[in-house]
């Protein structure tokens, strides 16, 4: 016998099996397709991994609601344009670090490659997600009329160079292609950043522009190209992860339904999670089993001046702003925390 409360659990059973985006679909399917257009910091080949699997998982799940259409490095603007272009609509979301697309606000310095910030990849989660940079981040941008989404980690910071690097004064007059800050950090050990469009650096290189590149670890290295036209890998990093995100104009994201936003949202973070084992995989795979680059360091107790420059540098952020101080102060916390928690966190007292 069947009654008026099974039958509506059963009912009801059935609804929560049903996909959200189907079941919402079905309401709305009269409603025009809201499309944006997406601009990511990565060239094609990387995009591959760090951008367009997500955007293309949301894409399928969204149906006739919602596309998104992604373009890579400068295909619409400039990167260093980007913060603009999204600010102003031009584009409707962006995926990059804060430093590359020339962020106003004052939490730029830290996105990409904060020197020596992160130590290993989960040390980005877990900073904006446990010790209240995500908080900070947000306001930040809010504003200026950006939705901050999501952070995550990307790849460590190397040398990748033409010739090789073992010792500090084997970088003095290297011309390299990094980012702004992590150029500025650079520069005391007479390293020349340079600046140039993402897609040119392949051939920069070949045509001795570039001495090397300071842009990623040794997974992008060998997805990218660049593993085919240099010969040597730093094994010493400046940074254990690049800090990234996806940004959206806020109208734009206000705009949405809520079941939208959330479905964005869930996109960016298994983008995130991705990206956690594809780099963490290959750095090592590529030490081990890749065959373009000779690995070589730098003596830990020379390295040990760079990671004492760092403290300064810090300390020199820190002074430019009470946010930017705010920032430090959680930085030098969470290390501090990670050393005393000791192994598997941190290893000795780097």
């Amino acid at each position: 016998m069947t009654t008026r409360r099974k039958f509506l659990i059963t009912a009801a059973s059935a609804a929560a099996m049903t996909p959200l985006a189907s079941r919402v679909v079905a309401q709305t399917s009269s409603e025009p397709t809201i499309r944006w257009r997406m601009q990511t910091y990565a060239g094609a080949a990387l995009a591959e991994h760090v951008a367009k699997p997500a955007i293309d998982l949301f894409n399928q799940i969204a149906g006739d609601r919602m596309q998104i259409e992604l373009s890579y490095a400068d295909q619409l603007v400039p990167t260093g344009e980007l913060f603009r272009a999204m600010q102003r609509g031009t584009i409707d979301a962006v995926q990059s670090d804060d430093d590359s697309m020339a962020s106003p606000t004052e939490v730029a310095v830290f996105g990409g490659y904060f020197p020596f910030g992160s130590r290993y990849s989960l040390d980005v989660p877990v900073l904006f997600n446990r010790y209240g940079l995500k908080e900070i981040w947000e306001e930040e941008y809010a504003k200026v009329g950006v939705k901050h989404v999501s952070a995550g980690a990307w790849d460590p910071c190397h040398f990748v160079t033409k010739d090789p690097i073992r010792s500090l004064k084997d970088l003095e007059g290297k011309r390299i292609f990094t980012f702004p800050t992590a150029g500025r950090f650079l520069s005391q050990f007479g390293v020349v950043p340079v600046t140039l469009p993402w897609e040119d650096i392949e051939v920069a290189v070949q045509t001795g522009e570039l001495d090397g590149i300071a842009w990623s670890g040794i997974t992008e290295d060998y997805t990218v190209g660049w593993a085919s036209v240099t010969n040597y890998f730093l094994t010493n990093n400046i940074s254990g992860a690049w800090i990234g995100h996806f940004f959206v104009n806020m109208e734009r994201w206000e705009a949405l339904p809520e079941d939208l936003k959330l479905l964005f949202e869930v996109c960016c973070e298994q983008s995130h999670y991705y990206r956690q084992y594809w780099y963490w995989g290959g750095e090592a795979d590529l030490r081990v089993n890749g065959t373009k680059l000779e690995l070589t360091s730098i003596p830990d107790a020379e390295w040990e001046k760079v990671e004492n420059a760092a403290e300064d540098f810090w300390d020199e952020i820190a002074a430019q702003s009470e946010i930017k101080a705010k920032v430090v102060k959680i930085f030098k916390k969470y290390n501090a925390d990670m050393r005393k928690a000791g192994r598997p966190y941190r290893y000795g007292q780097a």
